[in-house]
């Protein structure tokens, strides 16, 4: 996960799985359902009883819950009494198989497994903005998984928000200006700020970094003392690979300086010229994408977000294309844990 505020408030396609008879054994097991009238999303999984093991039921219903996450597109299992960060692996995996272990954005979340993360670190008083996780870059998680260990005693929600309620909602001529010219995301890896270009390219040999930026079709240079800026050019609005649905899909809101509150965007402004700005975007042509698009993205974005509490154990499945998700600002101790499956390329796509 990225991060950003806001004003207030394996590598191939694969077909949706044929929809196949629940073992009514399995099906009467757990009871599913909207966690809100009339809202789609998330889809809501409990158990009956308290013995169910939700990696059990999940290996044996796996193709149900990828139907229902293409439908949703987002799951939540609530009730199952899951407490570790190895029960969470074991119910990621049985849903999604092979979890992605590699990731340069985010901590491991403890020592016996290198698949599982902790959420991103940020002060806690401010916003981690809607993104689809790693849009901006050529090959993403098509799944993605959050853990509640703790939750915090204010606050600290997860907003989740569908992708294609945006693209429907949103002005159809700012929809096609997004979808023809895409986006170059800018992002600059400084000594002490955000995450270490070493530790984001796993590596602290330049000419590793350089080889890796080509080889992944992105620009990169050096500058001052240890500083490296990339660019990136991505879609923004593509057809979903398994559902074909237009959605709405990128980093535009995690990016843009816009979306930053006022006292952090002087702050930064003050410390950084403006192509040296920790992280910034545009259309994918160069040119800016103004204030004034962003602050309506930033109100259909609230509107039409899911905001719900976390409960000890939850842990939901989200299909990282049709859903992206916030951080909302929290007091107290609070630990979400993250898995990731089944990357794709950009190469996949059709806008």
């Amino acid at each position: 996960m990225q991060t950003n505020e806001v004003h207030e408030p394996q590598t191939k396609k694969i077909g949706i799985p044929k929809r196949q008879a629940v073992n009514l054994a399995q099906g009467d097991l757990v009871t599913m359902e909207p966690l809100k009238q009339g809202e789609a999303l998330p889809l809501v999984v409990q158990p009956k009883s308290a013995n169910v093991n939700l990696a059990d039921w999940a290996r044996e219903n796996r193709d149900l819950v990828v139907n229902k996450l293409y439908q949703h597109g987002g799951v939540l299992f609530r009730g199952f009494g899951l407490k570790t960060p190895l029960e969470f692996e074991k119910v990621a995996s049985a849903l999604a198989g092979d979890l992605f272990g590699d990731y340069g954005d985010l901590p491991r979340a403890c020592a016996a497994s290198e698949k599982i993360y902790q959420s991103t670190p940020y002060p806690p008083d401010k916003y981690i903005l809607f993104h689809n996780e790693s849009s901006h870059l050529p090959k993403w998680p098509m799944k993605q998984f959050f853990m509640c260990l703790l939750k915090s005693k204010e606050g600290g929600e997860t907003p989740i928000l569908d992708c294609r309620k945006v693209a429907q909602k949103m002005d159809p001529k700012l929809l096609e200006v997004f979808r023809a010219k895409g986006l170059m995301y800018v992002r600059n890896f400084i000594e002490g700020v955000d995450v270490s270009w070493q530790q984001f390219f796993h590596t602290d040999d330049r000419s590793k970094v350089e080889a890796s930026c080509r080889g992944e079709g992105m620009d990169c240079e050096w500058w001052g003392p240890n500083n490296l800026r990339i660019r990136q050019r991505g879609p923004a609005v593509v057809k979903h690979p398994r559902t074909g649905e237009t959605i709405f899909f990128n980093q535009v809101q995690l990016h843009h300086t816009a979306c930053l509150d006022p006292e952090t965007r002087s702050s930064l402004r003050a410390l950084f010229k403006e192509d040296e700005m920790p992280r910034s975007v545009y259309f994918g042509d160069g040119t800016p994408i103004s204030d004034e698009i962003m602050d309506q993205l930033n109100k259909l974005f609230w509107e039409l977000a899911v905001v719900a509490p976390w409960e000890e154990g939850d842990m939901i499945m989200v299909d990282n294309m049709l859903t992206s998700h916030a951080r909302n600002p929290y007091v107290g101790p609070r630990k979400i844990i993250v898995a990731m499956a089944e990357l794709i390329n950009a190469t996949d796509l059709r806008n």
